[in-house]
This record gives C-alpha cells, structure tokens and sequence, in this order.
C-alpha cells in the first residue's frame, strides 16, 4: 500500500473506534483481519497513524475544524508525520486508493497547523490533548504548566528495558540489544531505553529477542522501576505485591532482593495474575510464591509482612502515551470506581503489615484524586500509618547526587513523589512510602 491507501485506511480505523467505543487494538486487529493484502509495513503504518491521531484527538480536530476519521488521519500524517503539504498533495492525488484530493479548507488548515498558528486561541484542554471534564483535575495537579503535561502525554512512548540483575547487568544487555542502539536512561540504574519510531516505523517487539525470551530483560518503564526501588530497604524480608497483575513489580523486587527473603504475590483477579508463573521461571526467580486469589490467602499474610507494595488500580491517565484512545473512554464514572477500588485495596493492604513495616501505594496516574488526596484520606483513616518524607527516601534509594538530581527534576509533595513525561521523560506515576507505628 501507498501512503493515501494508508491513510483511507487509519481514517475507516478511526470512524470504527469513534461509532463502537471500543479499543484501537481490536479495530486495528478487525481492519487487518478483513484486508490481508495488507502487508506487516502497512499494518504497522496504519497503527501508527491512528495512535498518533487519537494522541492529538482534541488539537487535530481543532486544527482541522472537523472531527471525522478523515479528518484525523488528514491532520496526523499533515501536522504529526513531518512530510509537509506538497507531499501531502501529491500522496492522495497519485494514490487511487487515497480518499481524494485534498480539499481547499484541508491545505488551509494544515498550512496553519504546520505554522503553529492554529491553536493560538484553543482552551487549554485542545492545546494539551487532555478530557475537557479533567481540566479542574489538570490545573489543581499542574497549575500553568498543564498544557505541557498534557503536551507530554500525547508523544510517542519509548521502549524502556529493565535489566534483570539476577542474570546480567546493565553493559552486557545493552550489548545483546545492541541493533536497537538502547541507551542508559537516567533515573533507574538498571534501565535500558529504545527510542520510538517516528512516522509509519514500528517500535521493535522486544518479547521475540533472545535477550527477553532468556530472561535477561523486562519490559517495564523508568518510572514504574523506580516505585520498586524507592519501596525495598535491605532490611525487607517479608514482601507483598498486593496488586501483582502479570508480575512486573514482582519481578523487580526480587531482582533488587537478590532473590533474598520471601515475595508474596497476590492479585484478586486470577485471570490477571496468571502470566506470572511463565515470566518468574524464565527470569530465574526463586524467592516467590504466588498465592492464590481468594480472601483465605490474603487472611495468612495479616501483619507479617515488612512491606506491602500497592500498585493500585487506577485510570491509567499516566500511560496516555501507550494508549492513547483510553484517554477519551475514560469518564467521571470511572474515575469514581477507581477511587473506591482505591480505598478498599489500600485499607486491604493496610492489615498485613506488621508494626513498623512500609506500605507503598503506586498508581500510573497523574490525577491528585487517585494520589495526594488518596494518601492523605488514608492516614485520616489509620492514624497508625504516616508518610514518609519522599525526599528522605529517594537519597536514601538512590544516593545523595542521583536522588537530588530526582528531586529536583521532579514534582515531590508532602505526599509523594510524581515522575511525568514532561519533568522526567517517564510515564505518569506516582509513589507514597507510608510507615507504620511500632
């Protein structure tokens, strides 16, 4: 396929998302499943353009006056994809299976879009891709700087590798991976970074290396290998990751306990939890157990455990970059289940720690309702617990020069410690360390 093909193709994507309210991920899947002439390039291409326009949804259809599959897919290759209008032009008109000609008001209106004179006069929540109904959220979280946080949130993510420590080290799997020029990132001392593509090219699927399938390295962002470091003192024996999910906190725990101790892994869902077994043997983890998802389980961890990691169940408006069509599903509904599932796995989690144990509560958001708010809602709850001073622990994890290079970096609060694309070119993320009384 051509260019014009490709972006007929995004465009019919596009509308298909927007009619059925379903994930990109599966109309891109039904597309591919209902056009096989389309080869992996085209696939890939396609993919990209209808992320990268539902990344912009709100400032390309300002941009372009219209809201239309057409319409983003127009704007994502004109605005986003760096060809410029001249090969824009020649693209649809050369390509039979383009959907035309470009329209008078559509060269005005990329014209514009490629001078940045387009958004000049947009709200804040066009000119940073984020709900209109989280403007409150945005401003109380970021103040003046909402519109590039919102901004950050709609790039492209990278491909971000953390080192398993329990195999190799950092040098010698940057070797191995060395065809997808990873570079060291600068916060975690065990992460790798693969840059993103640009344009129609694919970021590289890791998962069939031979360095990931020999345990060498796991796929897990900057930020969210951060929250596991700041969470384990050398004096953690007794270990719970009460959230498992598939077990990539789980896995850096054990790595930075040098497979030490006693890791419980649990998550209520099983289904969620199920593809921990498969990745704790292939990256040679012996210090776990996964427990089984019912409250009998849960009841035999209560006040034993030196640290409860909670990595909460949350919006996920941390993670825009990597699914981008999430932002737009997402509702004040949903945001009130999160917050209730919040409360009851935080005071769930409260009851297996022991006194003077750590309870560390993470979430990948950016919203202070799922973070500050929820911290301090907790401790009005169990006077017993208090907040650690994030800064005091972040020196402590990293070390004097790295940790204050994070401070200063970073959004640190009496609370806890936010990373976000725009301050430390991670995910969205938040971290709490709480202490309980002795």
């Amino acid at each position: 396929m051509r260019d014009g093909g490709r972006i007929a193709a995004a465009a019919e994507v596009l509308d298909d998302i927007a009619t059925r309210h379903r994930p990109a991920t599966e109309a891109l899947k039904d597309w591919g499943t209902s056009h096989r002439f389309a080869g992996s390039g085209d696939r890939a291409a396609i993919g990209n353009l209808v992320f990268d326009a539902l990344r912009r949804k709100q400032s390309l259809a300002w941009i372009m006056e219209a809201e239309t599959g057409h319409a983003l897919a127009l704007g994502a290759y004109g605005c986003m994809w760096d060809v410029g209008l001249d090969r824009l032009e020649v693209t649809l008109a050369s390509d039979r299976h383009s959907d035309g000609p470009l329209k008078d008001a559509e060269k005005t209106a990329i014209r514009r879009g490629l001078e940045n004179e387009a958004l000049l006069d947009a709200p804040a929540h066009v000119r940073g891709d984020y709900p209109e109904w989280l403007e409150a959220s945005f401003e109380a979280a970021f103040g003046d700087a909402r519109i590039a946080e919102g901004v950050a949130l709609s790039e492209r993510a990278p491909v971000d590798l953390r080192v398993n420590t329990l195999k190799t080290d950092r040098a010698k799997a940057a070797k191995m991976l060395s065809r997808f020029a990873p570079e060291q990132t600068k916060w975690s001392p065990v992460a790798l970074r693969i840059s993103a593509g640009e344009g129609p090219v694919r970021s590289p699927n890791i998962q069939t290396d031979a360095a990931y399938q020999r345990g060498r390295v796991e796929v897990q962002d900057e930020a969210s290998q951060i929250a596991a470091i700041l969470a384990l003192d050398p004096a953690h024996r007794q270990i719970g990751d009460l959230c498992a999910g598939g077990g990539g906190k789980t896995l850096a725990l054990a790595a930075l306990s040098a497979n030490k101790g006693q890791i419980y892994a649990y998550d209520a869902d099983a289904n969620r939890l199920a593809p921990i077994h498969a990745r704790l043997q292939r990256a040679g983890v012996r210090n776990t157990q996964v427990l089984q998802s019912n409250a009998k389980a849960l009841a035999g961890l209560e006040g034993r455990l030196d640290l409860a990691f909670v990595d909460a169940p949350c919006t996920g408006t941390g993670v825009w970059r990597r699914r981008p069509d999430a932002k737009w599903r997402l509702s004040e509904k949903s945001l009130a289940d999160r917050l209730e599932e919040q409360v009851a796995v935080l005071d769930m989690a409260a009851s297996t720690v022991r006194p003077g144990g750590t309870l560390v509560y993470a979430t990948c958001s950016i919203l202070p309702q799922e973070n500050q708010q929820q911290v301090t809602a907790f401790v009005q709850r169990n006077p017993d617990f208090s907040v650690c001073d994030p800064a005091e622990i972040i020196t402590a994890r990293l070390g004097q020069e790295a940790g204050s290079a994070l401070i200063e970096a970073a959004r640190v609060a009496p609370e806890g410690l936010t990373l976000t694309p725009a301050t430390n070119a991670t995910d969205g993320f938040f971290v709490a360390v709480l202490k309980r009384a002795s």
